[in-house]
């Protein structure tokens, strides 16, 4: 999807023009994203749920990452961008089942691949009649891990987080490592984790 075109921002979230995806990438020029983190409730523990980046990504393949994200067309707002659950993940949801958790700065830079994004993240949490419907050209399957363990693996107290196979029935636990994940800065991981971990403090969050 190189030819899609994205709407260039300054570092005040202006619009500034209108570029590639290829020439977003190439040039490092900053534009939004939505990212929607998932999280299920079994009993009184929390999981975070996590996708396997299909095998013929061109970006980061095989590589764990957020639940669902995409980037924002030029002709489209944030919140079209929920569209991106329904596409990868097979569930449909509306903006305003989703919990914001305000706009991170994300900035992965790989050679020659620069990416420099300002994500309006989202939660999410699961609900019991929520079932995942994978596009496997994007998606190769879903895990979850308690997110207590996520939360201290973020903020690197944690050098591995065991994952449970969710979509891949039979597969045993795991463990993985930063290697395993999308490079997503540092701050980036620390920001969403402790957002996510003080609405889940709040207690409100029954699976329904």
């Amino acid at each position: 999807m190189d030819t899609e075109h994205i709407t260039i921002v300054n570092e005040q979230r202006k619009p500034v023009g209108i570029a590639s995806r290829a020439d977003i990438h190439k040039k490092g020029l900053w534009h939004e994203t939505f990212h929607c983190w998932m999280a299920g409730r079994d009993g009184d523990h929390y999981y975070i749920y996590l996708q396997r980046r299909s095998d013929y990504k061109k970006d980061f393949p095989s590589l764990f990452d957020i639940t669902a994200a995409g980037h924002i067309s030029a002709n489209e707002t944030i919140e079209d961008g929920v569209r991106e659950v329904h596409e990868e993940l097979g569930i449909e949801l509306t903006m305003d089942r989703l919990i914001s958790l305000g706009v991170i700065k994300d900035c992965i830079i790989s050679e020659p691949f620069i990416d420099r994004e300002f994500a309006h993240v989202h939660l999410y949490i699961l609900k019991t009649n929520d079932h995942f419907t994978l596009q496997q050209e994007e998606v190769s399957e879903i895990v979850k891990a308690a997110f207590i363990d996520f939360y201290d693996f973020c903020l690197g107290l944690k050098s591995t987080l065991e994952i449970q196979h969710v979509t891949k029935k039979g597969k045993e636990n795991e463990s993985i490592g930063k290697t395993d994940f999308v490079p997503h800065p540092n701050q980036y991981l620390i920001k969403v984790a402790e957002a996510i971990k003080k609405e889940l403090d709040e207690g409100r969050h029954a699976c329904e």
